[in-house]
C-alpha cells in the first residue's frame, strides 16, 4: 500500500516525509517523487510479542510517496502535472501549512479545487478520444456499445467536476469504478488530511470549519519531535513538559494513514515470528491467505481463527483458545476481521 504526501510548498511535506520513514529527503528526485517505507506500529502486536518472545516480531509496513508541492496561486495546469505523481497512490496525505497560518478549511479547498481541475484535464481528453472514437465507422457494435456506456459514465463524472464536486460523490458501483480506473482519478482516492503543526497550538482542537471538511483531520508538530526525538533522554524529558508534549504522535498519524484507505490487518504468531498483515478490510479468508503467499490463496482449505479478544482472554494461548472452544474454524468465505488471529491450512 502506497500512501503519497500531497499539499502546497511550503507545508513541510518533506519533513513529515523524514518523520514518518526516517529517510532524508532527496533533492534529485524532487520532480519525480521520492518513496520509503514505514513501519504499521500495532499495540496489539506488540503484546503478543511481549508473552510469546518470537524470535522475530514484524509489522507491516506502508510506503510513502513525497510529491512535488504545488504552487499557490500558480499555473492550474502546472499543479495538475506535479499532482500526476500521486496518482500512482492508494491514497494521499494532504499537509496542510499550521506552523505559520491557521486558514486550514481554506488551503483545504483550495488543494481539492486542484485535484478537481486535474481530474477535469483526464477526463475531458478521455471524452474527446471517445468523441473520435464513435464518429468511425464499421466498428463490432460491441465495442460500440461499450464506449457509449463509458462516455455516459465519463460525462456523469464530468458534470460532478465541473460543479465541484469529486466524483466520490457519485456512488460510483465496482464495475463503474473498474471503468475508470486506469484513469486514476485524484477524486476517486481516500484522503486523510494532516496538520503540519509548529511548537504551539498542537494540542488544541482542530477548528470546526475544517473538521466540516475532514472529520478525520489529524495534526502533530512534526519539527519539534523531530527535536525531541535527536535529544539525550533526560533532556528530552525536560523539554517535553517545556512544550507540553505528552506524546510522540508518529505511530497514531501512521496508522490514521493505513486505516484511512479501508486497510485491516490480522496476525500470524508462533515462536519463531509474530506478524501483522495488511489487508483490504471486508476482504474473505482466500484473499487474506494470498496476502501471505498466493498458493496459500489457491490451495486453501481452511482457517483456524481466534478474536483478538478472545487470545487476550486466554492470556495469548492458542492452546487455551482451543480448550475454551474459542479457536474456531473457518470456511473460504469468511470475512476476515481486524485483529484476527489466524492459522491458513492449504492443500500440498
Amino acid at each position: 500500500m502506497k500512501m503519497g504526501l500531497v499539499g502546497y510548498a511550503g507545508t513541510g511535506k518533506s519533513t513529515v516525509f523524514e518523520w514518518l520513514t526516517g529517510e532524508k529527503p532527496d533533492p534529485s528526485k524532487v520532480q519525480q517523487g521520492q518513496t520509503a517505507m514505514a513501519d504499521v506500529p500495532d499495540e496489539r502486536l506488540a503484546k503478543i510479542a511481549a508473552v510469546i518472545r518470537p524470535k522475530k516480531t514484524t509489522y507491516t509496513k506502508v510506503a510513502v510517496l513525497d510529491t512535488p508541492g504545488l504552487t499557490a496561486g500558480g499555473d492550474q495546469k502546472d499543479n495538475a502535472r506535479r499532482l500526476g505523481v500521486i496518482r500512482e497512490a492508494n491514497g494521499m496525505v494532504v499537509v496542510l501549512d499550521g506552523f505559520t497560518r491557521t486558514d486550514f478549511a481554506d488551503q483545504l479547498r483550495r488543494f481539492r479545487e486542484e485535484c478537481l481541475f486535474a481530474d477535469l484535464e483526464i477526463v475531458g481528453n478521455r471524452l474527446t478520444k471517445l468523441e473520435a472514437q464513435l464518429k468511425k465507422k464499421a466498428r463490432p457494435a460491441k465495442e460500440v456499445e461499450a464506449d457509449e456506456a463509458e462516455k455516459a459514465l465519463l460525462l456523469r463524472i464530468n458534470g460532478a467536476l465541473e460543479g465541484g464536486k469529486p466524483a466520490s460523490s457519485l456512488g460510483l458501483t465496482p464495475e463503474e469504478e473498474k471503468t475508470v480506473r486506469s484513469f486514476t482519478l485524484l477524486t476517486l482516492k481516500p484522503e486523510i488530511v494532516f496538520v503540519n503543526r509548529g511548537d504551539s497550538g498542537f494540542n488544541d482542537p482542530l477548528p470546526a470549519d475544517l473538521l466540516g471538511l475532514a472529520p478525520t483531520a489529524v495534526q502533530a508538530p512534526v519539527k519539534l519531535e523531530t527535536e525531541l526525538l535527536a535529544m539525550p533522554e533526560d533532556d528530552r524529558a525536560t523539554f517535553m513538559v517545556d512544550y507540553g508534549v505528552t506524546e510522540f504522535r508518529r505511530g497514531a498519524t501512521i496508522r490514521a494513514m493505513f486505516y484511512g484507505v479501508g486497510r485491516n490487518v490480522f496476525f500470524t504468531v508462533g515462536e519463531d515470528e509474530c506478524r501483522t498483515w495488511s489487508i483490504p478490510a471486508g476482504c474473505a479468508a482466500t484473499e487474506a491467505a494470498g496476502c501471505i503467499h498466493k498458493d496459500l490463496e489457491e490451495k486453501f482449505v481452511r482457517a483456524n481463527v481466534i478474536g483478538y479478544d478472545d487470545f487476550v482472554a486466554c492470556g495469548y494461548s492458542e492452546k487455551e483458545a482451543k480448550a475454551k472452544g474459542l479457536n474456531r474454524t473457518e470456511g473460504k468465505t469468511y470475512v476476515v476481521k481486524d485483529a484476527d488471529v489466524m492459522h491458513i491450512l492449504a492443500s500440498s
